[in-house]
């Protein structure tokens, strides 16, 4: 990043803080605040250990020295200013939760679809965090962080005081690690003819179920669907791809999940026993839920698990990003939202803060973005683009102020 790029990118965000009117976090006085500089850049020095007392002089400082990162301690201490941890006293911290897509799984390669992949493992996660945890919604913050995700900042008081070993069962849960899914299975012998034991009844726990139950029951509803919606010989070739089922059994299992009623007797955890035998599919589908094959199928935990960076959730003294400041990666706010906003909210268009003014800028490579309700397919070299996307491709580093590069 050349000097006229970082002077553009620092003024810039000087304007955005000179108007913004910043909010402190609760407890403002007791945590630790960090900052990296423009100053500093390229290299990313952490200037940590500082506290304020009041909101003013937090505020003056930003406008003061206009950092391009800027982070508070999820942790409270009696001396946050303290230059060792140990020094600090730590009193209890936020329990954090950081869906970053540089994290999750399957994430897509653009930035567009991964920001929109990251919404949905974000919703999951508060499902659980209302559900099966019973938060209350007034204690959860949402932020999208500026970035490539989101923080969940849950403030119940009967999760400040948890240690890391703790906040790690939690993430235990929520990725369903440990999870043994014949607890939501119940199986029995059906008698046959003249009280013969003949075959084994599966029967999945219903919908209504508390916990990991209702996941289990919608994903098997979910499988169910994507195999109905499949033709015959391409459903029978997945099926049989299971061990220990073979095509005679699949076949004959695809027909049964064409009946009317068979999502209704899984929502409703009825007897699975469709045809003699149906438990030998079953089973090893039920297996394969904990499994590799499980997802596949689309019959798997990892549809249904909540997704977090673990070392920033059982970190209880991590920094986190300040709500309302600017991303010095991207140029675009720290965006604090309702539970209700979230679904309807776009990254790209309501976290921009910048006008639309034309800026020149020269590309180091060919990118294309969609921001601010336009779309950009940008060449290699010169280029001119409102300032929101200036600030965006200056600050991701993939173009400079001015018409070339440096050599």
């Amino acid at each position: 990043m050349n000097p006229e790029t970082v002077k553009f990118l620092r003024a810039r965000f000087r304007e955005y803080y000179l108007e913004v009117s910043l909010e402190a976090p609760p407890e403002l006085a007791r945590r630790e605040w960090g900052f990296i500089l423009f100053d500093d850049m390229p290299k990313f020095v952490m200037r940590r250990h500082k506290s304020f007392s009041r909101r003013s002089e937090l505020v003056d400082y930003i406008r003061t020295f206009v950092p391009a990162h800027v982070y508070h301690s999820a942790a409270v201490y009696q001396r946050p200013a303290a230059p060792t941890m140990r020094e600090k006293g730590w009193l209890g911290a936020d329990l954090i939760f950081d869906l970053d897509a540089d994290h999750l799984r399957n994430a897509p390669p653009t930035y567009n679809e991964m920001l929109d992949f990251v919404k949905v493992e974000t919703l999951k996660l508060l499902d659980f965090l209302n559900d099966d945890f019973g938060f209350p919604v007034e204690s959860i913050q949402v932020v999208f962080s500026g970035g490539r995700g989101y923080h969940i900042h849950a403030r119940d008081p009967r999760a400040f005081d948890l240690d890391s070993g703790e906040r790690r069962e939690i993430v235990d849960y929520l990725t369903g690690r440990g999870l043994e899914v014949g607890r939501f299975i119940s199986t029995a012998k059906a008698e046959g003819d003249y009280g013969v034991e003949a075959a084994e009844v599966i029967r999945c726990v219903p919908a209504g179920s508390p916990g990991w139950g209702k996941r289990v029951n919608r994903s098997m509803i979910s499988f169910v669907e994507q195999m109905r919606n499949l033709d015959e010989e391409e459903a029978v070739k997945i099926l049989s791809t299971v061990d220990g089922v073979g095509k005679k059994n699949a076949s004959r299992f695809r027909k049964s999940l064409m009946r009317d009623d068979i999502t209704e007797r899984i929502r409703n955890g009825e007897s699975l026993d469709l045809f003699r035998g149906s438990s030998m599919v079953w089973r090893p589908l039920i297996e394969g839920y904990l499994e590799e094959v499980g997802v596949h199928l689309g019959f798997s935990r990892d549809l249904e698990s909540g997704e977090t960076d673990e070392p920033v959730t059982t970190d209880v003294k991590r920094l986190i990003r300040f709500p309302l400041t600017l991303h010095g990666g991207t140029g675009l706010r720290v965006t604090p939202l309702t539970l209700e906003g979230l679904d309807a909210f776009d990254p790209l268009r309501d976290a921009v803060v910048f006008g639309d003014r034309p800026v020149e800028v020269c590309l180091r490579a060919p990118y294309s973005i969609e921001m601010g309700g336009e779309s950009f397919d940008l060449d290699e070299g010169p280029a001119v683009v409102p300032l929101y996307a200036a600030v965006f491709l200056a600050a991701r580093k993939v173009a400079e102020l001015g018409k070339a590069l440096d050599p």
